[in-house]
Order: C-alpha cells, then structure tokens, then sequence
C-alpha cells in the first residue's frame, strides 16, 4: 500500500514547500493548489469559505488529509486509542484508525495509547509521516538540523523535494505547508495515459501517457476486433487498467438500409463487405424478386436493383410503404464475421429522373444514361427524343435498368438532345433539358478490356463499348459454345460441363462482335480460370408455420447440389436434436432424427425446405447438416455444421388493434378509414387473402348492424400485421367509440385462420385505443440494472430516452440494450439502467415514460401510450439471486458446532426460500463428499443459507471446504428468491480454507 508513489516520487518531486513554487502547469499558488484539491475532496475549508492557508495543522487533520490523498480504507468499528472523546462518533476516528492500520502514522504516547488529535504537527512529525506514507527510503547521511529521532526522515523529506533543506523543523506545520506537499504527490500520483494505437494485428498496444513517455505492451493474445478489452501495464511502479478497443474497418452490421426509388435498394454496412458474398443475390431477401447486387467501390455499399424490367406495375417497391429486407450469409472483409439481420425501410421516391450521361457510339447510335432506373414502356417511346429539335428518326433499345441505346444517323459534331415523358417507376416524368453531347466518326471494332471466370463453366467478357449483336462465343474450338447474355459493354458466357474451361489457359473466341457503328471483329481473350474452392455454408434456419406443419428452411451461402446423394434433399443429410443434444423423433423425424417427407429445394434461394408434420415443441434445438456439396466443376463439400432453432408460440392468429379516424371532411360526408392490426403478418393471396373486402362486415354505431363493405370501398396493407379499410365520401353516421368488426376467413403468413374456434370468424371486436401499450405484468427486471418490457404492438421506432425506471422518488435513464425483437405481434425491447445506477436484487421500482412526446411508435407513425413513470407499471422482479463474500474475503462463512459438526454459510444478494431434503446442495471437504449434508435459510438472517454437517475427523486448518449448487436449480427451484415468481439461484461453486473462513 505504502509504495503507491515511490517511484514517482523519487524522480518528480522537485519542489519547495516554503517557497510555494508550483508542480505542473494547473495551479500557480498555495491558493489554487488547495483549491484543485478540494475538488477531489482531499482538503476542506472552513465553514466561512477560507482555505485556512496560514493555519496551523493537527494530527487528526493531517491524518484525514493522508486518508484520502493515498486512497487509504477508512475503518469504523475500531478504536486503537484512550483519547478524551476518541469515540465512534469522533469525525476523525475513520481516519485515524486507517493510518494507524497502515502504519503511517502512531500515537504521541504509544504506552498509554494516546493520540492526541487536537494536537499540533510540527514539520519534523510532518516529514516522518510523509517518509512513511511513501515508503521513502532512509539515508544513511544526513546534513540537517532536526532532532537526532527525526534526522532520517527529515533527510528523506528534503532529498524528495518535499521539504525545504532549511526549514524549522521544530516549529508546527501550516496548512500552506501540507497543500504544497499534498499537491506534489497528487500531480506525480495522476500520471495517466492520454491515447493509444494498436498495432501488428491487435497483438502490440502503445500507449501515450501524459508525462510525454511511450509505454510498449505486447499481448499474449491478439485483441479481438471492435471490443473494449481491458489490457493491464506498470509503469514508474504505477498499476495501470485500460480499456482498449482495437479497431478495424471490416464490417459488424447492416448499418441503413435505404430506398430513393422504386427499383433500387441501398445498403450501407457500418464496415467492409466481402465483395462475393455482398454481391450474391441468394443473400438479400425481399418481398420482391432482385436481379443483381453490386458493392460499389467504397466496399461498404450495396445497390440491390429489383428484376422484371417489362412492366410498371409489377416487381416494384412501393412508394412510402414499409417493407422488410433480410441480408443473410454476408461475410465482412476479413472474414471475422458473417453478417445476418433483418432491417425495416420505407422507399420514399419524390425525385424527378434526369439525364446523367449522353455518349455518342459513332455516326450511327448513342446512348442515354439516366438518374435512377426508368420504365421500359416510357423509355422506348422514340416521340420522347429530340436531336437538335428534331424527333428522332430510328429506334430506341432499352438497357435495364437506366439507360437505353438508340440508332439514328448522326452527323459528327456537337449535338443537343431533348428527352420528355420518360418516368421513373414511380410516375415521376424526366423535366425536358437539353443536354450537349458530340459524335465522332467510329471506324474501329470493339476491343476487349477484360475477362474472368468463375470457376470452370462462366465467363464475363467486357469491351470498350456496348456490343450491337455476335455470331457466336466458343471455348478453343468451334464445338464448344456456350450461352451468351448481353449486357451494354458485357457478354457473360455460361458453357455447359461438357464444354468447361480447362484447368490451365483458354482461348475464348468471340465472333462478329459488332458495335453501333457496324464495325465487326472476331476477337480472342486468354483466361486463366480460378477454381471455386469455397465450401458451401449454412447461412441461417429459419421456422416457419404452414397448414398445421412447422416448416425449417436452410439457407445456403450458394448454390448446392441436387443430383446426388451429397444433395441439399437428401434427408441423411438432416439431423434435428434437442437441447440435449439428443436426436428428435416423431413430428415428421425419424429414429434418426432425419426428415420423413420429401425435401425440396429453391435454386432461387438456395434454401433447402424441410416440412414436419405438425407443430414441435416450444423450446431450443439444432439442426445438423453435413455431407451436402455445392455445384462447382470440383465439388466442395460442406464442413458439418449446427444451427440453433427456437421453436416459439405457435398461439392462435388473430385481432390485436381496432380504431377508425376520419379524413377529407367536406360537410357532411368524409372519408372513414378503419385500421385493423393482427397478431402476425397476414396472408395476401389465396384463401386467407386478407385484402378482400368480403372479409369484412362493420357496425357504425351501437344501435346499428353489421353491414358489408360498400362496392366503393378499399382494403390495403399498410404494415405486414395492418390492414386499413377505407369508406370513401360517405355520409354514414360514425360512432368512433362504439363501431364493431368482425373478421372473417382472414388467414397469417403461414395459412392460420383467425378465430378457428369459432368457424373462421370472430366475433363483434370493439374499437381499441389507437397506441401502442404495454402488455400487462410485461415489465420484468433480469439484472439489476437489466429490465424487459413487452409491447401490444409491432414497433418501428423505439427510443430509450422516452423511458425511465424510478426507485422512489429518483428516475433512473434507460439505453436500449441491442434491437428489438418481434413475437405474436408484440415487440420486446432490452432496456439497461445507464450509469452506475442499479435496483435492489428484490428491486421495487416503476417503468414509464419521462417524456410528455415519446418518439417510440409504430410503422404508422402512431405513438405509444404508456404511463408516466411516477405512477408507472410496476417493475416484475425476475432477478436471480446470486452469491456474495459471505465476509471481507470470504467466499463462505464456516461455524464450529462442536463434536465435529459444522455450519458452512452462503451468502446472497437477496433474502431466499430453500426445499429442504433435495441433493442439489452438495458439500465436500479437501476432495472428499460429505454425505450428510442438512441445509436451510438462516433464521436471523434470510439472506445467508446455513450447510450444516458432520465430519469424520475434527477439520484441521488447512482443511478447504466446498458448498456447490447443481445447475438442475434453475428447473428444480429448489433455492430460489422469496419473489412471486420464484427465481432460481444460479448454480455455483464457492470454497474457503478453514483457517481463513472460520468464524469466531
């Protein structure tokens, strides 16, 4: 404890109490000196403000002042001196005990233990003090004037610079005396570090401290990427702790997903992406089909371009309407992590498409790049092109999804082109501009750039300029052809395996490649295949239901095989085990755990979908896949691989949230919308079609009856669980507080009817609030500084700053732990306590809102409604009790009964209840189980549980006993917190050696 600062010291301490010359550049005189040291409540002034410089000090004041200066443990319960008034409620008795404890600091009269703390310190008493403190050593020489007991001391003091050589050591200490030393050591003892780097892949970390030196520490084990990780050094006999987080520029998640039109995705990862995996469409689901992915040059960016360029109204997002997008199977840059997330966007498209790029290709065509894809019909339209004011007399071909090419006879020179009508998929119509472009004479056929292969059976062939039409593409000789698709500037060949590549080098011919200008060339690129030697990997499983069936569906990093036995379908492939690891029959699964049905795959997803017959069991499982081989010309076989899968509520479909609201009033008619929220995303085709209007009758008012939808109305999906119903222009009566619904036939994704028990349709559903509210009994703290809640509706938007826990009358701020996640229709968000702030392990506390406006709403933009949280929900105690030093360094606490009986005591952090007579309490002593063990609460004090036994033999010393708790607890609940819900203690091990433990 004593050599806290020796080190420092012995090379900082170049300082003149008496001459008050400053250490550092903070504080200039004795004033400020005392004043940075009040702030860290090392000094105190006077009741009248005053620092009381030139006063001089006690011992019970110095003995404060070292207390806290060197962090020393303040100690009650103790008194080491007879002192007049030396009693527990003496302010000083804390400190002084701590430097007598330390042996800083002794008593004036140690025979009759008498401290004497109103008495004064001279400088002699102040310098051995500080000697000790500092663990200074003592010269063998001296040259000063003190009393021969104090000359030593004295010597060390001055060769520290903490005091000066001719001070009067005899004469009492001023407090001006003790704050410019205090301040010395505070300065010397504050070396921090500044800043640090990490090097050499995370295994060297240089730290900077602030005195200018450079610490080097090399670590046994490389830090791993992108977490705080606490690294220990010394330096100048300082113990340091920092946290350091090495980081890198791979990618960790799916930062923003993003829509500015309705053909293109963009999403942005918080780092660098794996170029093949990022640009694998099987990786990217959407409610839509998607043509390509293209990671642009930043390596962080994804544009997901949507296929079926033929018509408007088909494969297209729509306009501010959320949609869901799950990114899957997306490893980052250095391949630490496989990104897989689901993230919710709405495409919003309020920008006009404009000309980006006019490009002459000789005297014959030119091409138009647009801002953003464009609809086919609109873009071939050649009334919609002007050259030099004139229509253009020629054809226009289209090039999905921004650009068109179009043939007309040109003259060499400047031009100026005037596109109108042309729209985006949003209706949005190109604003007429006149853009300049040139033409110059093109007399040279196209070149090739570049090609290369992927694996042994495709090519991608790039020229200098968009090819017209070719013969042919072959591989060496004219029988090896392969099939050809035509992009703009591309050709991309796929040969047939009978055709492939060769390991080696090949010719790949291109015939009559011909641009817009008629030139035509045979070419001829060499190409030195790479074979795929990547092997296929699980991406994710998913559950799902269908017709009464739960239905796993295996993703897969890329394309597997389905023609032999190593297939994605072959059910040997396939182990389903519980969380025991053992093997699941029934439900569709053999004595083997393998499927019985049929196994199909989608090559458009590379899923494998297994079908069960019935529902498994809520609870934890794996899926074990091995054996399954991709379609490489060499093929790769998987590496056996288990996937968790938690089968949850399979609870009835049905109505969560019913409300109306009125809009475009106009008198006495106005438009009536009526919104109906389910507890699962609804079906949209088929049977359970949930945007039929037959599927719906309403009552307007009590009095009224249930009346189908008129012919005029409208039924849309507004979120993937929230239809709205629209009643355009009507004068009916409304009575928003009593209107009625009822559902018929409506069915969720997986084709659960609403309502079976009722024939499909439910019965009369009253309106409900608008707001999103809290489920009850839904608020449940899980740490003490943990808490979840549960929401009655599916949230967009949830933000922790409009929330709070409040112990009494203090609120306590709340950060959202992690993402939301979704269930039944409601949505469970992880709340953590900020700070240092923490409840009771039995925690009486309240959830609400600290904000009148929370931001926290649905994807309809409708905002919660929970209570304020000075008289908010009650905080549910789901803390499970744990184990604490039953005493100062004790694990467990030990009594001797006599006869060799013994009582071993656990502590905990909360008063527990035990069932008596189990055997998860087991207790051993140096190795040896102890049979008969006897457990139960303590009767004073319900926190401790008592273990009591008999040993064989009297326990020596040295003898270690050990109490553990089974893990079968956490079911059998045999020691548990005394809450309503019956927490389970934590399984655990604690032991202590007799000699150490045993209680007096």
């Amino acid at each position: 404890m004593k050599k806290i600062l020796s080190v420092a010291l012995s090379t900082a301490m170049a300082f003149s109490m008496f001459a008050s010359v400053a250490f550092g550049d903070t504080a200039v005189t004795p004033q400020q000196q005392f004043d940075a040291l009040k702030a860290k409540g090392i000094f105190n002034g006077y009741p009248d403000g005053t620092a009381g410089l030139d006063k001089e000090m006690t011992r019970a004041e110095f003995a404060k002042v070292i207390t806290k200066l060197l962090g020393l443990k303040e100690i009650t319960g103790t008194l080491s001196y007879t002192d007049k008034n030396y009693t527990a409620k003496n302010w000083a008795v804390p400190y002084i005990e701590a430097v007598t404890a330390a042996g800083i600091m002794e008593g004036k009269n140690v025979e009759k233990k008498i401290f004497d703390f109103n008495g004064k310190v001279t400088v002699a008493e102040m310098a051995t003090i500080l000697t000790r403190a500092l663990d200074l050593e003592i010269p063998t020489e001296t040259n000063n004037n003190a009393a021969a007991w104090a000359k030593g001391y004295v010597q060390a003091a001055i060769n520290a610079g903490l005091i000066d050589a001719n001070a009067n050591f005899s004469g009492n200490a001023s407090r001006e005396l003790l704050v410019g030393a205090a301040y010395s050591i505070d300065q010397a003892q504050s070396i921090k570090v500044e800043s640090y780097t990490v090097t050499e892949g995370g295994k060297v970390v240089e730290f900077k401290i602030s005195d200018g030196e450079t610490v080097k520490v090399t670590l046994d084990k490389a830090l791993e990427a992108n977490k705080e990780t606490e690294v220990k050094f010394t330096y100048k006999d300082k113990e340091f702790t920092e946290k350091v987080t090495y980081v890198v520029t791979a990618a960790t998640k799916v930062q923003s997903v993003t829509a500015d039109n309705l053909k293109q995705v963009t999403v942005t990862f918080d780092g660098d992406v794996d170029a093949a995996t990022a640009e694998d469409v099987n990786n990217y689901q959407l409610s839509k089909d998607i043509k390509s992915a293209v990671l642009s040059a930043d390596k962080k960016t994804v544009v997901l371009t949507l296929d079926n360029e033929y018509y408007t109204g088909g494969n297209k997002l729509d306009n501010q309407k959320a949609i869901k997008l799950t990114v899957s199977g997306i490893k980052n840059s250095d391949g630490s992590k496989t990104i897989a997330q689901e993230v919710t966007f709405t495409p919003v498209d309020v920008t006009t498409p404009s000309v980006k790029e006019v490009k002459g290709l000789g005297t014959g065509a030119f091409q138009v790049v647009f801002s953003e894809p464009v609809d086919r019909a609109s873009a071939i339209t050649t009334s919609n092109y002007k050259v030099d004011g004139k229509v253009i007399s020629g054809t226009v071909e289209y090039a999905f999804p921004d650009s068109v090419i179009i043939t007309t006879a040109l003259t060499t020179g400047d031009h100026k082109l005037t596109v109108s009508n042309v729209q985006d998929f949003s209706g949005l119509k190109v604003v007429p501009v006149e853009s300049d472009f040139a033409v110059a004479a093109d007399t040279e056929a196209p070149t090739v750039t570049s090609a290369k292969s992927y694996d042994l059976q495709k090519v991608e062939i790039e020229f200098n300029e968009p090819i017209r039409s070719f013969t042919r593409v072959y591989n060496g000789t004219t029988a090896k052809t392969g099939e050809v698709t035509r992009s703009g500037n591309k050709l991309t060949v796929t040969f047939t395996r009978a055709n492939a590549l060769s390991v080696g080098e090949n010719t790949i011919v291109v015939e009559g490649a011909t641009d817009y200008s008629g030139n035509t060339a045979t070419r001829e690129v060499k190409v030195t295949p790479t074979l795929d030697t990547v092997k296929p990997a699980v991406n994710n499983v998913a559950v799902s239901t269908e017709s009464g069936n739960h239905v796993l569906k295996v993703k897969y990093s890329k394309s597997v095989s389905s023609t032999t036995n190593s297939t994605g379908t072959a059910k040997a492939n396939y182990t389903i085990k519980d969380k025991d690891g053992k093997v699941v029959v029934g439900n569709g699964l053999d004595g083997n755990g393998h499927p019985v049905k049929t196994i199909t795959f989608d090559s458009n997803t590379n899923e494998a979908i297994i079908t069960l017959s019935g529902y498994l069991p809520q609870g934890n499982y794996t899926v074990e896949v091995s054996g399954v081989q991709d379609n490489a010309y060499v093929p790769n076989t998987i590496v056996p691989v288990s996937s968790a899968i938690t089968i949850g509520n399979t609870s009835d479909f049905k109505v969560t949230r019913f409300w109306s609201g009125t809009e475009n009033n106009n008198g006495s008619k106005r438009d009536v919308n009526f919104f109906v929220t389910f507890s699962k995303a609804v079906a949209t085709e088929g049977t359970g079609n949930a945007l039929e209007k037959s599927k719906y009758a309403l009552k307007w008012t009590t009095t009224g009856s249930l009346e189908a939808l008129p012919s005029n109305a409208s039924v849309e999906l507004v979120t993937p669980e929230t239809v709205k119903i629209t009643v355009p222009y009507t004068d009916k009566a409304l009575d928003a507080a009593d209107a009625k619904l009822r559902v018929s036939l409506v069915a969720d994704q997986a084709g659960g009817f609403a309502y079976t028990d009722n024939s499909y349709v439910s019965g009369e559903i009253g309106v409900a609030g608008q707001a999103v509210q809290l489920v009850n009994d839904s608020v449940k703290a899980t740490a003490t500084n943990k808490v979840t809640v549960k929401f009655d509706g599916i949230l967009n938007t949830v933000d922790a700053n409009d929330f709070a826990v409040r112990v009494g009358t203090t609120n306590y701020n709340v950060v959202l732990d992690g993402q939301p996640t979704y269930s039944n229709g409601q949505t469970i968000a992880n709340f953590t306590i900020a700070g240092d702030n923490k409840l009771n392990a039995a925690p009486v506390a309240k959830f609400g809102l600290r904000v009148t406006t929370p931001n926290t709403q649905d994807n309809l933009g409708v905002r919660v409604d929970v209570p304020a949280v000075a008289a908010g929900i009650d905080v549910i105690d789901n803390i499970k009790p744990e184990t604490k030093d039953f005493d100062t360094n004790k694990e467990i606490g030990l009594v001797d009964n006599g006869t060799n009986s013994y009582t071993a005591k656990v502590k905990f952090t909360e008063a527990i209840a035990a069932v008596p007579g189990t055997n998860v309490i087991k207790l051993s002593v140096t190795g040896t189980t102890v049979s008969n063990v006897v457990y139960a609460v303590d009767t004073t004090d319900a926190d401790v549980l008592n273990v009591t036994f008999t040993s064989a033999d009297a326990l020596t010393a040295e003898s270690v006993v050990t109490v553990e708790l089974d893990s079968s607890n956490a079911n059998s609940k045999v020691v548990t917190d005394q809450s309503d819900a019956k927490n389970a203690a934590a399984a655990f091990s604690l032991s202590g050696v007799v000699s150490a433990i045993l209680i007096p």
